[in-house]
């Protein structure tokens, strides 16, 4: 764009777009060093997707961790990670993310609203450098305000109380909604920052190539926002955007998705590829199996402590105590239940009732799921097969040879059981407790589809959260972190709290450049 015919509405020294884990770190550390910093948010609520998040933080070597006795280093995390993701994505990247993960919580934690905690919860991958009862700290729950507060307030509700469209409960702030909380009431004690919701990014401003600022869309207005020191974007992925998602990722749409409503539309990536910015890793989400609902959406599901999945063949495709990415990567390999029309099903028996053996993050109600066919029930294995549509004799030689590795408690096909991921939520018995027979009337069958916590390819960037161009040259005064990017973990999920830990060290190292601090 040409100088300055630019008339501003407003001004501020740093513009953040979004309001998750990766925005308010990178906010925080901005108004923190003084610059004056603009939150805006897209939706009504704060938090976005990281409100609905368990919120664990993969973050090696941080003072948390050796406060609660668990010892960790950034090289160790560095062995690990770099076992698991290995050549996928520059080294120096992966570098920046573990060299700066222990910076990220101290530079927190020297706020008073800020503090966390270690929770044992496996690293997914048996490699070099894991830590076999995990490394992941946690934000500490925060108490409710006495009385009104704008900003906490506004911090989106539990995923299965705005699903289910039930108010946020009383009481503290737990998990994601803590970290968000937390990050907030940081965020206010600076004095420096300002925040505004249902405000959407529309356009970013260029002059001679640098960004100077936004256009966006409140109220129906459109209003311009000068950015002095640069704009962070952080605002999610592109998972809630039918269209993107079958352009980019050759997906039938977007209903499936944990991401958070009225968000994660891919305005950020598209803003910043219309400013020159270069994209990767667009064909890749945070994959997980996921339950059905009655309504088309589908709510993650993740812990199985019984029953096994099946694909159309009625036969087992993997070891269904994978962790979450890993599961949802077979299902994508077995091309099952990716479509409405070929799903999963998950099969156990009578001995759990009205309950689904495992953890799904939204309750689901048998008689609704009855009704609309998504919990089909039969006396027999036979009558099971003719009402879910597959073969009754491979579902019987299935479930024949799974029962006798239950009783052997060695999974011979596919190990379910020997990783200590796989036995963090066994609830079984036995030599295996993953192992639980499917033997006792009625047998159940529930169907399972690929879900997603969110995508994670966008904007490419470089060790100091710059984007960057195809050519590889930063764009002036234009960050990201999160789901906006190109992830620093490429095609894999290496630990609880990665994508969330990742997007707050960016977007720490990214309010670190605006300041003009010298990375270390």
């Amino acid at each position: 764009m040409a100088k300055t015919q630019n008339r501003w509405d407003q001004g501020c020294d740093v513009l953040v777009v979004g309001s998750g884990g990766g925005a308010l770190t990178g906010a925080y550390g901005a108004a923190a060093r003084g610059l004056d910093t603009l939150v805006i948010e897209k939706t009504g609520c704060f938090g976005g997707t990281t409100a609905y998040a368990g919120a664990a933080l993969w973050l090696p070597g941080n003072q948390a961790q050796a406060r609660d006795g668990l010892e960790d280093s950034a090289d160790l995390g560095l062995v690990y990670f770099r076992a698991v993701v290995g050549d996928a994505i520059p080294h120096e990247l992966q570098d920046a993310y573990i060299g700066h993960a222990g910076e990220t919580v101290a530079f927190l934690e020297d706020n008073p609203h800020l503090r966390f905690e270690y929770r044992p919860f496996p690293d997914y991958y048996a490699a070099a450098g894991r830590f076999e009862a995990g490394r992941a700290v946690f934000p500490v729950e925060l108490s409710a305000p006495d009385g009104p507060h704008d900003l906490l307030d506004a911090v989106r509700p539990p995923v299965w109380a705005e699903r289910l469209g039930l108010p946020a409960p009383d009481g503290p702030l737990t998990d994601g909604r803590a970290l968000i909380g937390r990050l907030l009431l940081a965020l206010e004690s600076t004095g420096n920052a300002r925040t505004l919701r249902n405000t959407a990014l529309t356009r970013l401003v260029t002059e001679d190539g640098a960004v100077i600022g936004a256009e966006v869309k409140q109220d129906g207005r459109t209003l311009r926002i000068r950015a002095r020191r640069g704009v962070l974007l952080a605002a999610g992925g592109f998972e809630a955007n039918a269209a993107l998602r079958r352009d980019w990722q050759d997906l039938p749409g977007a209903d499936w998705t944990m991401g958070a409503p009225g968000g994660n539309t891919g305005d950020a990536i598209t803003a910043a590829t219309a400013a020159g910015a270069a994209t990767d890793l667009l064909d890749q989400a945070w994959w997980c199996p996921s339950v059905r609902f009655p309504d088309g959406t589908a709510a993650f599901t993740l812990g199985l402590h019984g029953g096994i999945f099946v694909d159309g063949t009625g036969r087992r495709f993997a070891n269904e105590s994978l962790p979450y990415d890993r599961m949802g990567r077979r299902m994508l390999a077995a091309k099952a239940g990716i479509t409405p029309d070929n799903p999963v099903w998950w099969i156990f028996d009578g001995r759990f009732g009205d309950e689904l053996p495992g953890i799904t993050v939204v309750p689901a109600d048998r008689k609704a799921f009855t009704e609309a066919g998504l919990w089909r029930t039969a006396d027999t294995l036979d009558g099971l097969a003719e009402r879910i549509g597959v073969d009754a004799g491979a579902l019987r030689t299935t479930v024949r040879t799974f029962n006798g590795y239950a009783a052997d408690g060695v999974d011979a096909e596919f190990h379910r059981g020997e990783d200590p991921y796989d036995r963090f939520f066994a609830q079984g018995e036995g030599a295996n407790p993953c192992l639980v027979p499917i033997e006792a009337g009625p047998i159940h069958a529930v169907q399972i589809v690929l879900g997603d916590l969110g995508t994670k390819g966008g904007v490419r960037t470089d060790t100091r959260a710059r984007v960057l161009r195809e050519d590889g040259t930063p764009i002036p005064n234009l960050y990201a972190a999160g789901n906006t990017t190109a992830s620093v973990s490429g095609p894999h999920y290496p630990g609880p709290g990665v994508p969330i830990g990742s997007a707050m060290v960016f977007g720490h190292i990214a309010a670190a450049d605006m300041a003009g601090e010298e990375q270390k």
